[in-house]
Protein backbone atom coordinates (compact mmCIF):
# COMPACT_ATOMS: atom_id res chain seq x y z
CA UNK A 1 0.00 0.00 0.00
CA UNK A 2 1.22 3.40 -1.20
CA UNK A 3 -0.04 5.96 1.41
CA UNK A 4 -1.94 5.99 5.04
CA UNK A 5 -3.75 8.81 5.83
CA UNK A 6 -4.23 9.26 9.73
CA UNK A 7 -6.96 11.68 10.98
CA UNK A 8 -7.20 12.63 14.30
CA UNK A 9 -10.76 14.16 14.96
CA UNK A 10 -12.85 15.29 17.50
CA UNK A 11 -16.36 16.99 16.78
CA UNK A 12 -15.86 17.42 13.22
CA UNK A 13 -19.11 15.90 11.88
CA UNK A 14 -19.66 18.27 9.26
CA UNK A 15 -16.33 18.10 7.33
CA UNK A 16 -15.70 14.51 6.91
CA UNK A 17 -17.52 13.72 3.90
CA UNK A 18 -16.31 16.50 2.69
CA UNK A 19 -12.81 15.59 3.19
CA UNK A 20 -13.36 12.40 2.14
CA UNK A 21 -14.45 13.26 -0.94
CA UNK A 22 -11.45 15.48 -1.27
CA UNK A 23 -8.91 12.82 -0.75
CA UNK A 24 -10.36 10.41 -2.45
CA UNK A 25 -10.48 12.33 -5.49
CA UNK A 26 -6.87 12.91 -5.40
CA UNK A 27 -5.92 9.76 -4.74
CA UNK A 28 -7.50 8.27 -7.41
CA UNK A 29 -6.20 11.18 -9.87
CA UNK A 30 -2.98 9.51 -8.85
CA UNK A 31 -3.04 6.09 -9.24
CA UNK A 32 -2.66 5.54 -5.19
CA UNK A 33 -3.18 2.65 -3.42
CA UNK A 34 -4.37 3.78 0.34
CA UNK A 35 -6.24 3.98 3.12
CA UNK A 36 -7.90 6.86 5.22
CA UNK A 37 -8.05 6.25 8.97
CA UNK A 38 -10.29 8.27 11.00
CA UNK A 39 -9.33 8.43 15.32
CA UNK A 40 -12.66 9.38 16.73
CA UNK A 41 -11.44 10.91 19.86
CA UNK A 42 -14.57 10.89 21.90
CA UNK A 43 -16.67 13.12 19.98
CA UNK A 44 -20.07 14.24 20.87
CA UNK A 45 -21.59 14.85 17.93
CA UNK A 46 -22.58 12.60 14.95
CA UNK A 47 -18.82 12.28 14.06
CA UNK A 48 -18.74 8.50 14.82
CA UNK A 49 -22.58 7.58 12.85
CA UNK A 50 -20.54 9.69 9.15
CA UNK A 51 -17.44 7.81 9.55
CA UNK A 52 -19.44 4.13 10.37
CA UNK A 53 -21.56 4.94 6.94
CA UNK A 54 -18.10 6.16 5.03
CA UNK A 55 -16.55 2.60 5.50
CA UNK A 56 -19.71 0.76 4.68
CA UNK A 57 -19.37 2.70 1.45
CA UNK A 58 -15.68 3.00 0.74
CA UNK A 59 -13.58 -0.40 1.64
CA UNK A 60 -10.87 1.91 2.21
CA UNK A 61 -12.11 4.18 4.85
CA UNK A 62 -11.35 2.65 8.51
CA UNK A 63 -11.89 4.08 11.61
CA UNK A 64 -10.76 4.27 15.79
CA UNK A 65 -13.42 5.31 18.63
CA UNK A 66 -12.31 6.03 21.55
CA UNK A 67 -14.69 5.74 24.63
CA UNK A 68 -13.66 9.45 25.98
CA UNK A 69 -11.51 12.49 24.74
CA UNK A 70 -7.88 11.62 25.29
CA UNK A 71 -6.76 14.00 23.07
CA UNK A 72 -4.64 14.23 19.86
CA UNK A 73 -1.22 12.60 21.05
CA UNK A 74 -3.08 9.04 21.57
CA UNK A 75 -5.17 9.34 18.45
CA UNK A 76 -2.04 9.72 16.53
CA UNK A 77 -0.48 6.78 18.56
CA UNK A 78 -3.23 4.48 17.66
CA UNK A 79 -3.25 5.48 13.95
CA UNK A 80 0.20 4.91 13.50
CA UNK A 81 0.07 1.59 14.97
CA UNK A 82 -2.71 0.41 12.58
CA UNK A 83 -0.93 2.47 9.47
CA UNK A 84 -0.11 0.14 6.82
CA UNK A 85 1.43 2.40 3.96
CA UNK A 86 4.88 3.12 2.94
CA UNK A 87 3.92 7.03 3.35
CA UNK A 88 1.69 7.90 6.22
CA UNK A 89 0.01 11.01 5.81
CA UNK A 90 -1.31 13.09 9.06
CA UNK A 91 -3.75 15.63 8.35
CA UNK A 92 -6.18 17.75 10.59
CA UNK A 93 -10.01 17.23 10.10
CA UNK A 94 -11.64 20.80 9.57
CA UNK A 95 -10.45 21.18 6.39
CA UNK A 96 -7.80 23.73 6.98
CA UNK A 97 -5.09 21.23 5.54
CA UNK A 98 -4.92 21.01 2.11
CA UNK A 99 -5.07 17.39 0.58
CA UNK A 100 -4.13 18.30 -2.76
CA UNK A 101 -0.95 18.63 -0.81
CA UNK A 102 -0.58 14.83 -0.79
CA UNK A 103 1.16 13.97 -3.75
CA UNK A 104 4.50 15.87 -3.52
CA UNK A 105 4.67 15.08 0.10
CA UNK A 106 4.57 11.46 -0.75
CA UNK A 107 7.32 12.12 -3.31
CA UNK A 108 9.24 13.65 -1.00
CA UNK A 109 9.66 11.09 0.91
CA UNK A 110 9.66 8.41 -1.57
CA UNK A 111 12.07 10.01 -4.02
CA UNK A 112 13.82 12.65 -1.92
CA UNK A 113 14.91 10.29 0.97
CA UNK A 114 13.38 12.29 3.42
CA UNK A 115 12.63 10.75 6.88
CA UNK A 116 9.96 13.06 7.64
CA UNK A 117 8.39 16.03 6.04
CA UNK A 118 6.42 18.93 8.04
CA UNK A 119 4.13 21.30 6.10
CA UNK A 120 4.56 25.05 6.82
CA UNK A 121 1.69 27.25 6.77
CA UNK A 122 3.51 30.59 6.07
CA UNK A 123 0.52 31.92 5.17
CA UNK A 124 -2.28 31.92 7.93
CA UNK A 125 -5.66 32.26 8.41
CA UNK A 126 -6.00 32.49 12.01
CA UNK A 127 -6.12 35.31 14.62
CA UNK A 128 -3.13 37.38 15.78
CA UNK A 129 -3.49 35.88 19.64
CA UNK A 130 -3.25 32.12 17.85
CA UNK A 131 -0.15 33.29 15.45
CA UNK A 132 1.72 35.48 17.24
CA UNK A 133 2.40 33.09 20.31
CA UNK A 134 2.81 29.86 17.28
CA UNK A 135 5.67 31.96 16.31
CA UNK A 136 7.79 32.21 19.38
CA UNK A 137 6.73 28.38 20.64
CA UNK A 138 8.24 27.55 17.03
CA UNK A 139 11.32 29.59 17.53
CA UNK A 140 11.71 28.09 20.91
CA UNK A 141 11.11 24.93 19.51
CA UNK A 142 13.77 25.57 16.39
CA UNK A 143 16.54 26.17 19.81
CA UNK A 144 15.54 23.76 21.91
CA UNK A 145 15.64 20.29 19.54
CA UNK A 146 18.85 21.89 16.84
CA UNK A 147 15.81 21.30 14.37
CA UNK A 148 16.56 24.96 12.54
CA UNK A 149 14.47 23.85 9.16
CA UNK A 150 11.56 23.66 10.47
CA UNK A 151 8.75 26.74 10.86
CA UNK A 152 6.26 25.31 11.84
CA UNK A 153 6.46 22.36 14.27
CA UNK A 154 2.75 22.20 15.47
CA UNK A 155 1.76 22.21 11.34
CA UNK A 156 -0.65 18.81 11.05
CA UNK A 157 -0.23 18.05 7.90
CA UNK A 158 3.40 15.41 7.96
CA UNK A 159 4.34 13.15 5.64
CA UNK A 160 6.36 10.16 7.20
CA UNK A 161 8.40 7.28 6.31
CA UNK A 162 6.80 4.04 7.39
CA UNK A 163 9.73 3.17 9.99
CA UNK A 164 9.26 6.57 11.81
CA UNK A 165 6.18 6.10 12.93
CA UNK A 166 6.33 2.56 14.04
CA UNK A 167 9.73 3.76 16.08
CA UNK A 168 8.65 6.75 18.36
CA UNK A 169 5.97 6.79 20.74
CA UNK A 170 3.68 9.78 20.77
CA UNK A 171 2.06 10.37 24.22
CA UNK A 172 0.88 13.19 26.35
CA UNK A 173 0.39 15.99 24.72
CA UNK A 174 3.99 15.25 22.45
CA UNK A 175 2.39 15.60 19.26
CA UNK A 176 3.85 18.90 18.48
CA UNK A 177 7.19 17.17 18.93
CA UNK A 178 7.23 14.25 16.66
CA UNK A 179 10.30 16.12 14.31
CA UNK A 180 12.01 16.40 17.63
CA UNK A 181 10.74 12.59 18.94
CA UNK A 182 11.96 11.39 15.23
CA UNK A 183 15.31 13.45 15.80
CA UNK A 184 15.84 11.05 19.15
CA UNK A 185 15.25 7.76 17.23
CA UNK A 186 17.79 8.56 14.33
CA UNK A 187 15.73 9.91 11.56
CA UNK A 188 17.68 12.98 11.33
CA UNK A 189 16.49 13.86 7.09
CA UNK A 190 13.69 16.05 7.96
CA UNK A 191 12.61 18.49 5.81
CA UNK A 192 9.73 21.32 5.11
CA UNK A 193 7.44 21.96 2.45
CA UNK A 194 5.10 25.59 2.64
CA UNK A 195 1.41 24.23 2.28
CA UNK A 196 -1.68 26.17 1.39
CA UNK A 197 -3.97 26.74 4.56
CA UNK A 198 -7.49 27.54 4.53
CA UNK A 199 -10.02 29.30 6.99
CA UNK A 200 -11.73 27.00 9.35
CA UNK A 201 -14.94 26.60 7.24
CA UNK A 202 -17.07 24.62 9.73
CA UNK A 203 -17.21 24.56 13.61
CA UNK A 204 -14.29 26.11 15.89
CA UNK A 205 -11.14 25.25 17.06
CA UNK A 206 -10.78 22.67 19.54
CA UNK A 207 -7.63 24.22 21.15
CA UNK A 208 -6.95 27.13 23.76
CA UNK A 209 -4.51 29.52 24.67
CA UNK A 210 -3.49 26.89 27.47
CA UNK A 211 -1.50 24.77 24.77
CA UNK A 212 1.09 27.56 24.72
CA UNK A 213 2.00 26.95 28.44
CA UNK A 214 1.66 23.15 28.44
CA UNK A 215 3.61 23.22 25.42
CA UNK A 216 6.48 24.54 27.03
CA UNK A 217 6.67 22.51 29.69
CA UNK A 218 6.18 19.14 27.01
CA UNK A 219 9.20 20.44 25.31
CA UNK A 220 11.11 20.98 28.73
CA UNK A 221 10.34 17.55 29.31
CA UNK A 222 11.30 15.89 26.17
CA UNK A 223 14.37 17.92 26.19
CA UNK A 224 15.43 16.28 29.55
CA UNK A 225 14.00 13.05 28.48
CA UNK A 226 16.19 13.10 25.56
CA UNK A 227 19.04 14.50 27.25
CA UNK A 228 19.37 12.77 30.67
CA UNK A 229 16.83 10.32 30.55
CA UNK A 230 19.26 7.35 30.87
CA UNK A 231 21.47 8.69 32.75
CA UNK A 232 20.07 11.11 35.45
CA UNK A 233 22.73 10.88 37.96
CA UNK A 234 24.91 13.25 35.05
CA UNK A 235 22.48 16.17 36.27
CA UNK A 236 21.02 15.36 39.42
CA UNK A 237 24.37 14.00 40.70
CA UNK A 238 26.41 17.37 39.22
CA UNK A 239 24.07 19.82 40.25
CA UNK A 240 23.82 17.89 43.85
CA UNK A 241 27.56 18.21 44.00
CA UNK A 242 28.12 21.54 43.42
CA UNK A 243 25.32 22.67 45.73
CA UNK A 244 26.99 20.34 48.87
CA UNK A 245 30.12 21.85 48.17
CA UNK A 246 29.31 25.49 47.86
CA UNK A 247 27.55 25.38 51.18
CA UNK A 248 30.61 23.28 52.80
CA UNK A 249 32.91 25.85 51.60
CA UNK A 250 30.23 28.45 52.69
CA UNK A 251 30.14 27.11 56.41
CA UNK A 252 33.78 26.33 56.53
CA UNK A 253 34.69 30.13 55.86
CA UNK A 254 32.01 30.87 58.61
CA UNK A 255 33.61 29.00 61.14
CA UNK A 256 37.24 30.20 59.71
CA UNK A 257 35.65 33.97 60.91
CA UNK A 258 35.04 33.11 64.02
CA UNK A 259 38.41 31.56 64.97
CA UNK A 260 40.21 34.43 64.01
CA UNK A 261 38.27 37.19 65.30
CA UNK A 262 38.80 34.32 68.32
CA UNK A 263 42.00 34.51 68.06
CA UNK A 264 42.77 38.11 67.10
CA UNK A 265 40.44 39.02 69.96
CA UNK A 266 37.86 40.65 68.03
CA UNK A 267 34.50 40.91 69.08
CA UNK A 268 32.63 37.70 67.36
CA UNK A 269 28.85 36.06 67.86
CA UNK A 270 28.27 32.47 67.54
CA UNK A 271 28.14 31.00 64.13
CA UNK A 272 24.32 29.56 64.71
CA UNK A 273 23.56 33.51 65.53
CA UNK A 274 24.99 34.38 61.74
CA UNK A 275 22.01 33.97 58.57
CA UNK A 276 24.77 33.00 56.94
CA UNK A 277 24.86 29.54 58.69
CA UNK A 278 21.70 28.50 57.46
CA UNK A 279 21.74 29.46 54.05
CA UNK A 280 25.03 27.36 53.84
CA UNK A 281 23.43 24.53 55.81
CA UNK A 282 20.15 24.35 53.86
CA UNK A 283 22.55 24.48 50.17
CA UNK A 284 24.31 21.19 51.78
CA UNK A 285 21.15 19.72 52.66
CA UNK A 286 19.58 20.34 48.95
CA UNK A 287 22.64 19.37 47.04
CA UNK A 288 22.56 15.91 49.16
CA UNK A 289 18.69 15.62 47.99
CA UNK A 290 20.00 16.12 44.32
CA UNK A 291 22.58 13.67 44.56
CA UNK A 292 20.24 11.28 46.39
CA UNK A 293 17.42 12.04 43.43
CA UNK A 294 19.86 11.31 40.62
CA UNK A 295 21.38 8.06 42.42
CA UNK A 296 17.86 6.89 42.45
CA UNK A 297 16.73 7.89 39.29
CA UNK A 298 20.03 5.98 38.40
CA UNK A 299 18.65 2.71 39.63
CA UNK A 300 15.49 2.91 38.15
CA UNK A 301 16.74 3.76 34.37
CA UNK A 302 19.19 1.06 35.07
CA UNK A 303 16.39 -1.16 35.77
CA UNK A 304 13.90 -0.15 33.03
CA UNK A 305 12.59 -3.14 30.80
CA UNK A 306 13.54 -0.66 27.68
CA UNK A 307 17.27 0.57 28.89
CA UNK A 308 19.13 -1.44 25.71
CA UNK A 309 16.75 -0.37 23.10
CA UNK A 310 18.31 1.10 20.36
CA UNK A 311 17.18 1.80 17.02
CA UNK A 312 19.42 -0.80 14.74
CA UNK A 313 18.46 0.16 10.70
CA UNK A 314 20.54 -2.62 9.46
CA UNK A 315 22.34 -5.93 10.22
CA UNK A 316 24.15 -8.35 7.85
Amino acid sequence: MDISVVIPLYNEAESLPELHAWIKRVMNAHGFSYEIIFVNDGSTDKSWEIIEKLSQENKEVKGIKFRRNYGKSPALYCGFERAEGDVVITMDADLQDSPDEIPELYRMITEDGYDLVSGWKQKRYDPLSKTIPTKLFNATARAVSGIHNLHDFNCGLKAYRRDVVKNIEVYGEMHRYIPYLAKNAGFTKIGEKVVHHQARKYGKTKFGLNRFVNGYLDLITLWFLSTFGVKPMHIFGFLGTIMFLLGLISAGVIGFNKLYDMYAGHPYRLVTESPYFYLALTTMIIGTQLFLAGFIGELIARNAPERNKYQIEKEL
